[in-house]
């Protein structure tokens, strides 16, 4: 049984372990630009500071076979967004993360879905979002899910690789 629910401060370290399991996988093939690598090196970074992000966004987790097997970090509407260009009345999630061995069991359908709930329930008009054309998987989920290109909040890293925006309407 997956449970999702609040992060605990006793588990953040956990947490930044989980993220980075996740993303591992997704950094910059060999031979990459330098430009791309060190933009990767300090996504790296980002991903694992969760304490940060909790001045201003809520860290969501799914606890399953009595471990974490996810987490993904909500911006609520109306807040700042750290990282990210939204409209401020807007809610957005990013690092969506789950553990390799967890995927394809719904942890981050069910993630989302929490996230949209939430947006919803604080009156969010839209929901807001960036990934990459190396996550194909999560980019699918999500396009399934009705959420559509939003290229004018597009986050040009190199001129070959773009962080991806997309948005639903709520």
């Amino acid at each position: 049984m997956l449970v999702i629910r609040d992060a605990r401060a006793d588990e953040l370290d956990e947490i930044a372990d989980l993220i980075a399991a996740a993303y591992a996988q997704f950094g910059p093939a060999p031979g990459s630009p330098k430009e791309l690598v060190d933009a990767f090196d300090e996504y790296r970074v980002d991903q694992r500071d969760v304490w940060s992000r909790l001045v201003d966004s809520q860290l969501i987790v799914a606890e399953g076979e009595g471990r974490l097997v996810g987490a993904v970090t909500f911006y609520a509407p109306g807040g700042e967004k750290k990282g990210e260009r939204w409209p401020p009345e807007w809610a957005a999630f990013r690092l969506l993360a789950v553990l390799p061995d967890a995927r394809g069991k719904g942890v981050g359908r069910a993630l989302t879905d929490e996230c949209l709930r939430r947006a919803r329930d604080l009156g969010a008009p839209v929901m807001g979002l960036h990934t990459t054309i190396v996550m194909d998987v999560a980019r699918a989920m999500y396009e399934r899910m009705g959420f559509t290109r939003f290229p004018e909040n597009d986050l040009p890293i190199t001129d070959d690789f773009v962080v991806m925006a997309y948005t639903l309407p709520l």
